[in-house]
């Protein structure tokens, strides 16, 4: 059973939770690694290189939509599918995360974890919420 009182308040830690991981790994794709960086990265893994400065910019403007709560059903499922696209680069590494070169448990979790969000809604405190239809 889902309690109706507390639930807006667990879709809003989940929101922001997944909002500030999203930050977080596109800053440090675009402050860390550098686009170019990231861009040599994703030809080392079978990823065409441009599609690094759409991934930078969907983390970084995806992730502070998600915390602010603009259109965070909407965000939630593009994340599902970059998500799952980034996962399949940690297939063969086994399920572990810590293994080397990152297993596929982390990305897979993320992915569910935006696939909640965009079935569930915003939650508490969203600046504009996407409507369920």
């Amino acid at each position: 059973m889902i309690d109706n009182r507390t639930a807006p308040y667990a879709a809003l830690a989940l929101r922001v939770a997944l909002g500030v991981m999203f930050l977080a790994h596109g800053l440090t794709k675009l402050l860390v690694f550098t686009p170019a960086g990231t861009a040599g990265f994703f030809q080392s893994v079978g990823f065409p290189g441009f599609l690094a400065y759409p991934v930078i910019a969907f983390e970084i403007l995806g992730g502070a939509m998600l915390v602010l709560g603009v259109y965070g059903r909407w965000v939630g499922a593009a994340a599902v599918v970059q998500l799952l696209a980034a996962s399949s680069v940690h297939f063969g590494n086994g399920w572990g995360f810590s293994n080397p070169n990152g297993g596929w448990e982390y990305p897979v979790f993320l992915a569910v974890a935006a696939l909640v969000v965009a079935l569930l809604g915003d939650g508490a405190l969203a600046l504009k919420p996407a409507k369920a239809d």
